[in-house]
């Protein structure tokens, strides 16, 4: 078992491979927490309860005049506001009589062998245990039920809660989080990765002082700014030693995460939908769930913190034929050739990919309605005859006959205005009538709350994806939301919308790919504007980024990789000079970039010299000899970037020790600079491995022991630095262990 409850001293104790996690339920019925870190021996931590007295703090009514008690100070599993805690809360509501003082408190619990499916949203599945403790308003029947899942392999546990109104009259939800971490201790940072688009997911590392730090997103999406993970850790925290706390939100839309330390040193952290614009009339009888928030624990430091995510969304997050199954290498033809496209264009581009060993050609946009450019035609989906002519089941046979798969780019969310589905129905996007409209990329967003308008776009989508033998969809979503407001809505309901916008999203997704499961569907919203863990329940890949220069993309899937495993990311080898940046970089530090992810290709084959086509032909080798390394291998970063910005290094280890793969990428080459001591990881410590470039060069015999105490330090040879090449050299270098 891995939940026990002591009838005596009321607390739960949750336990996982390394970690566990202890909480309370006092004299008061207050559900408390206690810890949640290394292994207890079976102790408790009651003991830390004690706060003392403080004046400004004060007490519930149940203790009387008892002044030696407070939840100000007190850890809790569920904060609510105004109940006497002044800190982040995780519920606000309003009750029929307009009081705002709910007093939760243990009413029952209920251990379960299972984890309870969350109706619309996305969620942790496989084998786990269940705590579900229901909390009761002192007052009414108001009811907060939480949801405990443990996953004791990863260190990891789910938490979310379900509000049950059973008051008898209607209340307002204004606030409704996930998830709430209390720690009696202070000194400690907060990890957290902001950006912006092309330049998603920078690590930034803040100290927690007095005060609040919060990251979020009112964007209608977890969006390119911040990122839906945070992650709690001592202040001398490091890649290998330290305590950490990862929080990551399963959801895809408007989320905040805030951490505090409070007047006592104490530090909060709470994650969960954003409030600001968010507001729910819950009916007698009915029930609002929360999405879903992982924690992970790890006294081993960040790196041990991310393996954790990166195996447990893998295994237990992300569903489906293509969970764990091995993905095609790709081509996409949007650099290639943009708008300007036709069935014979398409098919000359799949007949050089299929002679370079490339697996799959991806139809972006363009191939619908009357889409010349990106002012007109979304909501359109049916298909452009004129440049793909006799439909797409004859362009996929083409391309079957070549040996290779067919994907397509969609973006269902979205609608233009100059389109015929607009003309139709102008009240089916977001808008306040008599208000002016506000356009990104001249396009307007649909309102996905409503059935009606995702019906239509499932059916015109359905019609296209069994016309032919698709095996991959991309689907994307190019701006934010605004003029959030919706015809089917009343007025007092108009706060539910962000929130039902992103559970449409959800039921549209889960249908379509129930009805076409043999299709791989990749997630995008103008690059990683949606790379959240809610997606990848959908999605078991996401375009990491619409930058693809390698160099950027250093940064951008090093901050990913901290919460996200490499099999979801995104990655193609593109052209240069590159597109969005105009810096010229060599095809195989392209190549070394992209493939820590994915993998697949982003320009026009047809314009390569035949040394780079020869290229080609060598990474594809490449990668599928290393798939299952680089996609199920533990993932260990080996340089700090956010400390230095001249080497980035990272390295792929089997799980059993016997082989690995260390990548390097020469940033920014200084005078005279030593090439860097490299500490390898996940090695047999009393084996020895031969280190072979990625020339064929061997290079020599080591033990584990000597490459991880020691260190390894890449010798200024030619396959580091090719004749000319100064700045963005980069090269791999295999281990494998003799046995």
């Amino acid at each position: 078992m891995s939940i026990r409850f002591d009838e005596n001293k009321k607390t739960f104790t949750l336990e996982t491979a390394h970690a566990a996690y202890q909480m309370m339920v006092d004299r008061d019925g207050f559900l408390l927490h206690l810890h949640f870190g290394d292994k207890l021996g079976g102790g408790s931590c009651a003991g830390l309860l004690d706060t003392g007295y403080m004046d400004f703090s004060p007490a519930p009514d149940i203790e009387g005049t008892y002044r030696n008690y407070t939840l100000d100070l007190l850890p809790q599993e569920y904060p609510v506001f105004g109940a006497g805690d002044y800190r982040s809360h995780c519920m606000n509501v309003t009750l029929a009589d307009g009081a705002r003082n709910p007093e939760l408190v243990y009413a029952s619990h209920r251990i379960l062998s299972e984890k309870p499916v969350l109706e619309g949203l996305p969620g942790l599945h496989g084998a786990c245990e269940t705590l579900e403790i229901t909390l009761r308003d002192r007052w009414t029947d108001l009811e907060v039920v939480l949801l405990y899942s443990v996953f004791a392999e990863y260190d990891a546990i789910a938490r979310s809660a379900r509000i049950v109104n059973r008051t008898g009259a209607p209340i307002r939800l204004h606030a409704a989080l996930s998830v709430c971490l209390d720690v009696q201790e202070s000194g400690f940072d907060l990890i957290h990765f902001w950006g912006r688009h092309v330049m998603e997911r920078q690590v930034e590392r803040t100290p927690i002082t007095h005060g609040k730090i919060s990251v979020d997103s009112v964007r209608g999406t977890s969006s390119h700014q911040h990122n839906p993970f945070v992650i709690l850790c001592d202040h001398m925290a490091t890649e290998d030693a330290g305590r950490c706390w990862g929080v990551s939100l399963l959801y895809s839309g408007n989320f905040v995460a805030c951490a505090e330390e409070d007047q006592s040193c104490s530090c909060r952290v709470t994650m969960g939908i954003n409030p600001t614009g968010f507001e729910w009339r819950l009916e007698n009888g009915e029930s609002f769930q929360t999405p879903e928030a992982a924690l992970v624990y790890s006294g081993e430091g960040i790196g041990a913190l991310s393996r954790r995510y990166h195996k447990l969304y893998r295994r237990n997050l992300c569903r489906g034929e293509w969970a764990l199954k091995q993905r095609p290498v790709l081509i996409n033809n949007w650099e290639a050739t943009y708008f300007e496209f036709d069935d014979d264009k398409l098919v000359r581009i799949a007949e050089q990919a299929s002679e370079l060993g490339v697996e799959m050609l991806v139809v972006d946009d363009g191939w619908f309605g009357n889409r010349f450019d990106d002012n007109r035609a979304l909501g359109d989906w049916i298909v452009n005859t004129e440049k793909v002519r006799g439909g797409m089941g004859k362009l996929c046979e083409r391309i079957n006959a070549l040996g290779m798969k067919l994907g397509l780019w969609f973006e269902p969310e979205m609608i233009s205005e100059d389109s015929e589905l607009y003309r139709a129905h102008p009240d089916w996007c977001l808008h306040a009538p008599g208000r002016g409209k506000s356009r990104g990329r001249n396009q307007l967003v649909l309102d996905m709350s409503r059935k009606d308008v995702r019906d239509c776009i499932h059916d015109m989508m359905y019609t296209v994806l069994s016309s032919a033998n698709f095996a991959y969809v991309k689907w994307d979503m190019n701006r934010h939301l605004t003029d959030v407001w919706s015809a089917e809505l009343p007025a007092d309901r108009q706060g539910e919308l962000y929130h039902r916008f992103v559970l449409g999203v959800y039921e549209l997704l889960e249908r379509l790919e129930g009805e076409f499961p043999q299709i791989l569907f990749e997630g995008c919203s103008g690059g990683g504007g949606r790379f959240d863990a809610g997606m990848l329940y959908y999605h078991p890949q996401i375009w990491c980024s619409d930058d693809t220069d390698p160099i950027e993309r250093l940064e951008i899937q090093y901050g990913t990789s901290f919460g996200y495993p490499i099999s979801t990311v995104g990655a193609h080898v593109s052209a240069s000079p590159n597109h969005q940046t105009g810096r010229t970089t060599s095809f195989h530090t392209r190549g070394v970039v992209a493939m820590s992810g994915t993998f697949g290709y982003e320009l026009d084959l047809r314009k390569l010299s035949e040394d780079e086509k020869e290229q080609v032909r060598a990474q594809v080798k490449q990668y599928h000899r290393q798939y299952s390394l680089i996609n199920d291998g533990d993932y260990y970063r080996l340089l700090d970037l956010t400390a230095q910005k001249d080497i980035s290094a990272w390295e792929f280890a089997a799980e059993d020790g016997s082989r690995a793969l260390l990548n390097i990428v020469y940033i920014h080459v200084r005078g005279n600079c030593p090439p860097p001591v490299l500490h390898l990881r996940g090695l047999t410590p009393d084996a020895s491995y031969r280190l072979t470039e990625d020339n064929g060069r061997e290079i020599g015999v080591w033990t584990g022991a000597a490459l991880m105490n020691a260190g390894f330090r890449p010798a200024r040879s030619n396959a580091c630095y090719p004749a000319g090449a100064t700045d963005y050299a980069a090269f791999q270098i295999e281990l494998e262990r003799i046995d």
